[in-house]
């Protein structure tokens, strides 16, 4: 009889075992399909003065990239858009999501659209083998990712008739009505515009193997180059189809493949290909850096002058400080656009589902 109440035991003893094991791996997640909980957003309408957006003219188209690592990031980046601007409903995102990312596209469609019903968008599928065989190792992994370069092939992806686009990062939030940017005037047939820093040391950029060699450092000869950030750019698509400006910056991945000629990812190929012929836009428009450096990401404060965009380029990111407990205090402004209301993942363990479930007879064990 002892015998028989032992095996049996030992049967319950595997079977609870058992159902734990699945409880601990079983999640409960919400309706995005992610474990991410975004509330909808408030409803931003247009303004009587604002025209009727049922032509592209009158649509301020914006690209971003969307993934699962920065999902958080770019939810806010569209809520501070859409927030400050004038006409709300006159803008049309198109988000660029990348091929094997754990949030497919159709999930991300939904969560947007969540979000924000009233959005205007579509999203995009970026192949990852477009660009995988160019990338170089970077200085951080971060800046390895194939979809920081998915901006190279806007002018591909996005549709013939969209023959203007304003590029912004997903870790940044607008302080002012993006209208203002969008009317930026390229001149001289230039094809960017964005904020310039003629007194960064340019040089430091590239490796002393670009430098030292004659022929490909001679690119900037007829040409006075500064440091530009690539997060927030204005694009004449039209130009940049025109000019086959993807190839021209992947011809410089290829020889950085061979030669290591920078250490950033995908911002170098940009200074090569465009420092000294960008149309210089108030640097309002992009108080960049405030992740600190790629190496601490520690805190950082703001350029001098007024502000209409903050960017937290670099390794430290607001919502990943914010949740650590050790934000800086350029964080809090973002966090006033974060829509996040944490995850909805649970995990039962064994000793909370049955402690107390079952009584065991001591001289079983």
């Amino acid at each position: 009889m002892r015998f028989i109440l032992y095996a049996a035991a030992l049967l319950l003893l595997h079977f609870l075992l058992t159902v734990s094991f699945c409880l601990a791996i079983r999640t409960t997640v919400g309706g995005d399909g992610l474990g991410f909980r975004f509330p909808e957003a408030p409803y931003y309408r247009n303004g009587v003065e604002c025209p009727v957006s049922s032509a592209d003219r009158n649509l301020v188209q914006v690209a971003m990239t969307l993934d699962f690592e920065y999902l958080r990031g770019s939810i806010a980046a569209v809520h501070s858009v859409v927030r400050h601007a004038s006409c709300p409903e006159n803008i049309f995102f198109h988000f660029i999501a990348a091929e094997f990312d754990p949030a497919s596209p159709r999930v991300l469609s939904k969560l947007v659209r969540s979000t924000f019903p009233s959005l205007n968008f579509r999203i995009y599928i970026f192949r990852e083998d477009t660009v995988i065989n160019l990338i170089s190792s970077s200085i951080r992994q971060a800046l390895e990712n194939p979809l920081n370069y998915a901006r190279n092939y806007l002018g591909d992806m996005l549709d013939l008739q969209v023959d203007r686009v304003i590029y912004l990062d997903s870790d940044l939030v607008l302080v002012d009505d993006i209208l203002k940017l969008w009317n930026t005037t390229l001149t001289n047939s230039r094809v960017i515009g964005a904020p310039e820093y003629c007194h960064a040391n340019f040089t430091k950029y590239f490796t002393a193997g670009f430098w030292s060699d004659p022929v490909i450092s001679r690119v900037f000869r007829s040409r006075k180059p500064c440091y530009f950030n690539t997060g927030v750019m204005v694009m004449d698509l039209v130009r940049w189809r025109e000019g086959n400006y993807r190839k021209r910056i992947e011809n410089w991945m290829e020889i950085q493949r061979k030669k290591k000629i920078y250490e950033l990812g995908s911002l170098p190929p940009y200074l090569l290909v465009f420092a000294g012929n960008v149309e210089g836009i108030d640097h309002r428009w992009n108080q960049h850096g405030l992740g600190g450096d790629n190496i601490r990401g520690s805190c950082r404060s703001l350029h001098p002058g007024p502000v209409s965009l903050l960017h937290w380029s670099g390794k430290g990111k607001p919502w990943v400080r914010l949740d650590g407990g050790n934000p800086c205090p350029l964080d809090h402004i973002w966090e006033s656009y974060d829509l996040y209301k944490g995850n909805l993942i649970k995990h039962q363990s064994f000793p909370s589902a049955f402690a107390n479930f079952f009584e065991y007879p001591s001289y079983l064990f």
